[in-house]
This record gives C-alpha cells, sequence and structure tokens, in this order.
C-alpha cells in the first residue's frame, strides 16, 4: 500500500480523517509499522493526493491531520479494454493491474469460451470489484476508480454497442496467429480500443465479428500467455 486511500466519508473535516477498516489499519501497523507522529501519503476517493500525519494511532483506529490534498493522481491512460470475462480468481488479479495501470474503461465480455457460470461469481459483485480496485490504486498511488461495464452477450454488444466505442478511436484486437506484432509505444494521447480475449482465445466467428467491426488483429509474438499476464504486456508495450 504506497498510498492510504480515503473514503469520502472518512474525511470529516477539511484537513482530518479517521480511518477504522481493519484491512488498512493491519497494513499500517504489519507492513508500514507505523507510529503516531509518522508522515505518510494519503488521497481521498476520486479526489487530491497529499502527505498526512498521524495524529493517534491504536488497533481500532488511525486519525490524520494535512495541509491540503492538492496534488494530482497520475494520468490515466487513453484505453478502453474490452476483456472477455477471466475465471474468477484471475479476475481478481486482473482488476488489480489494470488499476494499477491507469486503466479507467473496463467492458467485461461474454465470448463462447467464457463459461457461464463466471458470471454468477461472487467476485462480480460491486463490493468485490471495488475492493480489487482500490488494491491497485493503493498500489500505484492513484485516487480515480476505473469504470467497469458489463456486457454478458457477444453479439448484441457488437452489434449496438461496439460501434460507439470505437468511433475515432484506434481499435486492436490482441489474438495469436494475427499478422501484425503489437504496436510500440503509442503516443500517450492516444485513444485506443483494446480487446482482449479469454483462456483460449477468441474463437473464428469473434475474430470475424470484430475485425468486420474495424478493429486491427495484433500479436505479442509466438508465446501463448495467461489472461492477466496478456493484459500488463499490452498496456506496457502500447503506453
Amino acid at each position: 500500500m504506497n498510498l492510504l486511500l480515503l473514503k469520502p466519508e472518512e474525511q470529516y473535516s477539511p484537513n482530518t480523517a479517521r480511518v477504522t477498516d481493519p484491512r488498512r489499519l493491519r497494513h499500517l501497523h504489519d507492513v508500514h509499522r507505523a507510529r503516531q507522529g509518522d508522515t505518510l501519503m494519503v488521497g481521498v476517493e476520486e479526489g487530491g493526493i497529499g502527505r498526512a500525519i498521524i495524529t493517534e494511532l491504536s488497533s481500532d483506529a488511525v486519525e490524520l491531520t494535512f495541509d491540503a490534498l492538492d496534488q494530482t493522481p497520475p494520468a490515466a491512460l487513453p484505453v478502453h479494454v474490452l476483456l472477455a470475462l477471466p475465471r474468477p480468481r484471475m479476475l481478481a488479479r486482473t482488476l488489480e493491474n489494470i488499476a494499477a495501470l491507469g486503466v479507467k474503461e473496463l467492458t467485461l465480455l461474454h465470448t463462447a469460451r467464457v463459461e457461464k457460470s463466471f458470471w454468477q461469481s461472487p467476485e462480480l459483485s460491486v463490493s468485490r470489484i471495488h475492493d480489487h480496485l482500490i488494491l491497485g490504486l493503493e498500489q500505484a498511488r492513484d485516487t480515480r476508480l476505473p469504470r467497469i461495464h458489463m456486457a454478458p452477450r457477444f453479439r448484441p454488444f457488437v452489434e449496438d454497442t461496439l460501434p460507439n466505442l470505437i468511433e475515432n478511436r484506434r481499435a486492436l484486437l490482441a489474438h495469436p496467429g494475427q499478422s501484425s506484432a503489437c504496436p510500440r509505444q503509442l503516443p500517450l494521447d492516444s485513444p485506443v480500443t483494446l480487446a482482449i480475449g479469454p483462456e483460449g482465445g477468441f474463437v473464428d466467428y469473434e475474430v470475424e465479428r470484430l475485425l468486420a467491426a474495424g478493429f486491427e488483429g495484433i500479436h505479442l509474438g509466438e508465446r501463448i500467455l495467461r489472461v492477466e499476464t496478456a493484459v500488463v504486456a499490452l498496456l506496457a508495450r502500447l503506453f
């Protein structure tokens, strides 16, 4: 945790905050070995970042004071990721990674190789998704939560929603066997829609529909990567 991320309701005056959440308190005690008088980086969800002083610390709560949280969070990546819904354990790690890397728009998509049971996973609850995103933001010292969209039906999504998501953007389909290598270091202000398939990849029909919609097929080489690894590799290479 490189940033103590405060919920808006925990900031009970312009310059003070109180946190009672057990997870963050354990981290302060066990990892940071924090003490009264220590200084640490804090931020408010969807707000600014700054330094705070611990004025009180116990096993039940930490109280902080700060002058101003006026530092700007890191810039967001200009990308909307379309990700075939991964298996639950992989989804948790992927959400943390995309939040840490600065993705602010993510659509979880159903495809032929996504098991229908994945859509009933507790990991898709609003609270669980939020928790994983917060972990990513804390790692990267960011405060702005990504927006998560659900597309549980592939064909209606491609026909009705996708055209607006790729308008005036470069649309990239990451899939093994495509003819072009993934571009390196796009301009940071170049807006992209990036589609990433499930374990086993997209089926031929899905590839054909996405290419017909205007996507450019790209690959990362001969190696077949896990979804969570491919997401990081693609974003690091593009931006």
